[in-house]
């Protein structure tokens, strides 16, 4: 990334009309923000207007801490993007550092904890976001007997919660937050309600964990198949 045509990017470099006319949707992520400061002024630019044309706007709080290296912290630049957001997806950890919500030093490591810390936090977030509409937690866990994974979703006052899933083999870890994302965007255009949303993104990244690469080669097909056999794991 450094010192990439990208990482030279400046605020008034691009056309944000242009760029924008037919777009519903403008989707950024927090890696980006953490290169520099003057790309983080470029994506709080691009929100910005995206806002203002009544585009959705989504941001991935993807933490990474080597890449916070230009003199501010992601606490600093953060909220300033995120006011305009209408989706905010992460987790509980990167929430607390980039947005300042509360997550304590010693949590009890059990799902209810975690899904009540998710439901205090998504609150949160929508009480000093106002434009947010949406909150997505995901929870990725390697324990002794594999690795396990859910996620959760705010909306209406209300919090959603994948199946749960679990695997002693994964293949590919890269690009599981990305397929997560992108199975969140599509529930929204397909207008699915939020239980099928969250239920659909969480497959989607489960099922990337199992392709080679840093994007999935899935089908929807094959995402509602895992569905699909997970419900029928839990019946």
């Amino acid at each position: 990334r450094a010192h990439s045509s990208f990482w030279d990017l400046k605020p008034g470099d691009i056309d944000w009309d242009k760029i924008l006319e037919g777009v519903s949707w403008f989707h950024f992520s927090a890696i980006s923000s953490a290169l520099n400061e003057s790309l983080a002024n470029v994506c709080r630019e691009g929100a910005e207007a995206a806002a203002k044309k009544g585009i959705t706007v989504s941001v991935d709080l993807n933490y990474r801490e080597k890449l916070w290296k230009y003199g501010k912290s992601p606490l600093e630049i953060m909220p300033s993007l995120v006011q305009y957001c209408d989706v905010i997806m992460g987790n509980l950890w990167a929430e607390e550092k980039m947005l300042g919500t509360y997550v304590p030093g010693e949590v009890k490591d059990e799902k209810q904890v975690y899904l009540d810390l998710s439901k205090k936090t998504s609150e949160d977030i929508m009480n000093k976001f106002p434009r947010c509409k949406q909150v997505a937690n995901t929870f990725r866990f390697d324990r002794p007997g594999g690795l396990s994974y859910y996620a959760t979703l705010f909306t209406n006052d209300k919090l959603f919660v994948s199946k749960e899933y679990a695997t002693n083999n994964v293949i590919d870890r890269v690009g599981s937050g990305d397929t997560f994302m992108a199975g969140l965007v599509y529930g929204n255009y397909k207008k699915l309600n939020p239980q099928d949303i969250i239920d659909f993104a969480a497959a989607a990244a489960f099922n990337k964990l199992f392709i080679i690469g840093d994007a999935s080669t899935a089908s929807v097909e094959d995402i509602n198949k895992r569905i699909h056999e997970q419900k029928k794991q839990g019946a």
